[in-house]
């Protein structure tokens, strides 16, 4: 029943078959039939198929390949401009400059942004998101000329897949279901739950190719450091400040 969510794979190569304007079309109208707070679809995506532009966007994702493959862009936004304008002119006094207010956005456009990605696998094509989005916010903003209270949250590649990946691995379920409480974990159910993931080849050759003794220690060590998480959470929370999130 739900082999199509099973199988699902990330797209990183893209063909150079371009999407049907009239397909985007209905697949953007699917993503705005989100679930969102209050039916305000506090939320924004720019299309970007623009070469140029894609170039700009470019290093802001740290010049990934799929962003220059992928025949469309789409950066998902918090977005409570369009409202505060709306009620503005409605003789009412909008008060979502504050840090509520764009967590509930930043989590209604990701929930547009999945439904998008889940309307697109339907039709054929292959998206990849991208997490460097918050990572260089900033530069996101001034490329895309966003206005205050928008701010990116996450981007989609969209395209026809070029070649068909291995699925990735996941940890067992028991690692993200907890029934009716949080049960915390002790030091061997971590091991049972660590223990697929740890002992496949792909991952052994991660380790040692970073001469790391687990791979844990790539994570903390090489992939998501300390210091890289502080560096661009003050970034992040500059680009909150600047768009009126933060007072």
């Amino acid at each position: 029943m739900f082999e199509f969510l099973t199988q699902r794979r990330t797209i990183r190569n893209y063909s150079k078959q371009t999407i049907d304007t009239k397909l985007l079309q209905q697949i953007l109208e699917a993503g705005a039939q989100s679930s969102n707070t209050g039916n305000m679809q506090a939320y924004s995506v720019v299309v970007t198929t623009d070469e140029d532009l894609k170039k700009q966007l470019s290093p802001a994702h740290f010049n990934q390949p799929m962003l220059m493959q992928a025949p469309v862009v789409l950066t998902f936004c918090a977005d409570f401009n369009r409202i505060t304008q709306w009620c503005k002119q409605r003789n009412a006094e909008p008060g979502y400059a504050n840090f509520q207010s764009f967590m509930a956005a930043a989590v209604d456009a990701i929930i547009f942004a999945q439904t998008v990605a889940i309307a697109a696998e339907t039709a054929g094509l292959g998206i990849c998101y991208l997490g460097t989005t918050t990572y260089n916010a900033q530069e996101i903003i001034d490329t895309l000329q966003l206005p205050q209270l928008v701010v990116p949250v996450t981007t989609l590649t969209l395209g026809y897949p070029e070649i068909t990946p291995a699925i990735t691995d996941r940890l067992p379920l028991a690692s993200v279901v907890h029934f009716e409480t949080y049960k915390d974990f002790t030091p061997e159910t971590i091991d049972a739950l660590y223990l697929e993931k740890e002992e496949l080849d792909f991952y052994k050759k991660f380790v040692a190719d970073n001469n790391k003794e687990t791979l844990a220690q790539v994570f903390t060590d090489v992939r998501y450091t300390k210091k890289n998480n502080e560096f661009f959470s003050e970034k992040f929370y500059k680009a909150l400040e600047q768009q009126g999130f933060i007072q």
